[in-house]
């Protein structure tokens, strides 16, 4: 059993078909910019500046609002005044669905049940399968820092699904991790399969996929991962950790990474580009 978002639990089930999947997830994401994105259509801001306070957000953990009052780009008044429009234009999935009329009422509010317990049960063998594990504050840390970071760097919403086994990597063969050595040594690593990772690369690089090949995006999944493990240092690790960083690595397989079952855990990810692997290790 696996943590789904809505769609793809309703999907599964037929009660919408992939191509209303897809549409209903742009009219969504369309309802939600982020807030560099409004404050740009709104004019406050260039799209230079916004692309500034951007990259501040992969080198600090906070928010777009809070960088642009700091660098003096917005005030707070500005700043309540997009956090209210993007309140304001936020829809749900359930909504784009009625609005797009692909289900009625009636048949949402049953699926919608259904749908809840489907997660209670799911997020509770999630839970059960990380508690226990050594490295259960890592991979909850990892996982919270996903959720926080894939909206800002990847546009797209991510949520922990599952615990997987070495005998499952092989559907995700292209993995990037980056370790770190000294007092606490550890490794992050993501893997997928090459549609995920193209994705998540042009989403990265914020580029189309005609100039993306494989090699590009598989140093893209690097990079994304350098950034992740820069948030897991930071926000995880105790600050008087002394470690040494090395440089992505993209050629180990993910099975060698989860040798150590005892020390390692790979935990399914599901995303709006695509499923991929956290790995976690030391």
């Amino acid at each position: 059993m696996a943590v789904k978002f809505l769609g793809q639990f309703l999907m599964e089930r037929g009660v919408i078909t992939p191509q209303q999947l897809l549409a209903a997830i742009e009219a969504q994401r369309a309802s939600n910019p982020l807030l560099g994105e409004l404050a740009v259509r709104h004019g406050l801001l260039t799209e230079a500046q916004a692309r500034r306070i951007n990259d501040r957000q992969r080198a600090d953990d906070r928010r777009f609002g809070d960088i642009a009052l700091e660098m003096g780009l917005l005030d707070a008044a500005q700043v309540d005044t997009l956090l209210a429009a993007q309140k304001a234009g936020r829809k749900l999935f359930g909504q784009v669905l009625l609005e797009q009329g692909v289900i009625e009422p009636a048949r949402l509010e049953a699926e919608l049940a259904a749908h809840r317990a489907d997660q209670d049960a799911a997020n509770h063998a999630l839970a059960v399968g990380v508690a226990d594990h050594a490295l259960a504050e890592l991979a909850n840390g990892a996982i919270q820092l996903c959720g926080r970071l894939f909206p800002r760097m990847l546009d797209g919403q991510c949520q922990a699904a599952g615990v997987l086994g070495v005998e499952d990597m092989d559907l995700f063969p292209h993995v990037a991790h980056v370790r770190i050595d000294g007092e606490q040594p550890m490794f992050i690593g993501m893997a997928c399969n090459l549609d995920t990772m193209r994705a998540m690369a042009c989403a990265f690089l914020k580029i189309g996929p005609e100039r993306c090949d494989d090699a590009l995006a598989l140093d893209g999944l690097g990079e994304i991962v350098n950034v992740l493990m820069g948030y897991v240092v930071r926000n995880v690790l105790p600050d008087d950790v002394q470690y040494r960083a090395f440089p992505p690595g993209l050629s180990t397989p993910a099975a060698t990474l989860l040798a150590d079952r005892e020390r390692s855990l790979a935990l399914l990810m599901n995303s709006q580009l695509g499923p991929f692997v956290l790995l976690v290790g030391d």
